[in-house]
């Protein structure tokens, strides 16, 4: 998609806060000293008094959050997926999840794209970790007009939600007047009748350029794109497999307990049919540039329909 705007997913959740704040006065925005990084620091310039730098200390910038949701403020927690997920998981299940508190938090920097930072910053259990905290929502915005939705939405929840938020620039695919954002709801990009893809986050964008590769090789293959983890849109996700018989999951994320587990369930429970997880193989990943880990690991257009080709012979 040579021509099409590219906007990562951390900018636009940056922006979407500046713009929420100017609407609602209860919005706090909490940041782990990378505010520059996770671009709240758009938030921080327009509403100083509502920005506050904990500092490197993640599972203290929980805990001050859950103070403040009980305070009735709305706070937002930013730091890399690193940090927020791994780094604070006690914090966010103990304080957050369990009294099941309005606390947001976005975490940036998702997944082996976030390039020569390497497999210490790259986070690719965080949709497992967040998946087993009930009550959590999990939404993983696949370009700039789903992220801002999805940031609004999360402000419209009375609950704990975690915004998977990426590095990379991923281009625009959604049409900013058309578009319609509904929690827990998938939406059919493209429809076929071989295949199943079920995508997620910037794998959708990478998935678009699968389906037409596919097509050119005589496949047809209906796409979906996922933004909502958890709740899932099961009903959107058997229906298809029911007219298809195949199904196969696309994340920037492990194959264990992400997208992959969680529709490997949905479909067990309801409609069993042959499946195929596309992601992070029980593995860490690597320093190098994004890009190029992302062919190399098979998640680029590319790779994706290879692996479809493979699986559907």
């Amino acid at each position: 998609m040579p021509d099409v705007k590219k906007i990562a997913t951390r900018e636009s959740y940056g922006r979407t806060l500046a713009e929420l704040g100017k609407e609602h006065d209860d919005i706090v925005v909490l940041d782990a000293d990378l505010a520059a990084s996770t671009k709240t620091a758009v938030f921080a310039s327009e509403f100083p008094d509502r920005f506050i730098d904990c500092g490197i200390a993640e599972a203290n910038m929980i805990g001050v959050a859950a103070g403040m949701a009980l305070s009735g403020k709305t706070p937002f927690c930013s730091s890399f997926a690193m940090f927020a997920a791994g780094r604070a998981f006690e914090q966010i299940r103990n304080s957050v999840g369990y009294p099941h508190l309005n606390v947001k938090i976005g975490a940036s920097h998702a997944g082996i794209t976030v390039g020569e930072d390497g497999a210490t910053h790259q986070c690719v259990e965080d949709i497992a970790l967040m998946r087993t905290i009930p009550g959590m929502v999990i939404m993983n915005p696949g370009d700039d007009v789903e992220a801002e939705a999805a940031v609004r939405a999360a402000y419209e929840i009375d609950g704990p939600v975690y915004l998977r938020l990426g590095r990379l620039a991923v281009p625009v695919i959604n049409d900013r007047e058309t578009y319609k954002f509904e929690v827990g709801k998938g939406t059919l990009l493209h429809e076929g009748n071989d295949v199943t893809l079920v995508a997620t986050g910037l794998e959708v964008a990478e998935s678009v350029k699968a389906v037409k590769i596919l097509e050119e090789k005589g496949i047809s293959a209906e796409l979906i794109n996922i933004c909502t983890i958890k709740p899932l849109d099961t009903d959107l996700i058997v229906s298809s497999a029911a007219k298809t018989k195949k199904v196969v999951t696309i994340e920037e994320h492990s194959i264990i307990g992400g997208l992959g587990g969680a529709v490997a369930e949905a479909l067990a429970e309801n409609y069993p049919v042959k499946m195929h997880r596309i992601g992070i193989r029980d593995r860490f990943g690597e320093s190098g540039p994004a890009l190029e880990l992302m062919h190399k690991f098979m998640l680029d257009g590319e790779g994706i329909a290879s692996q479809v080709i493979d699986f559907l012979q």
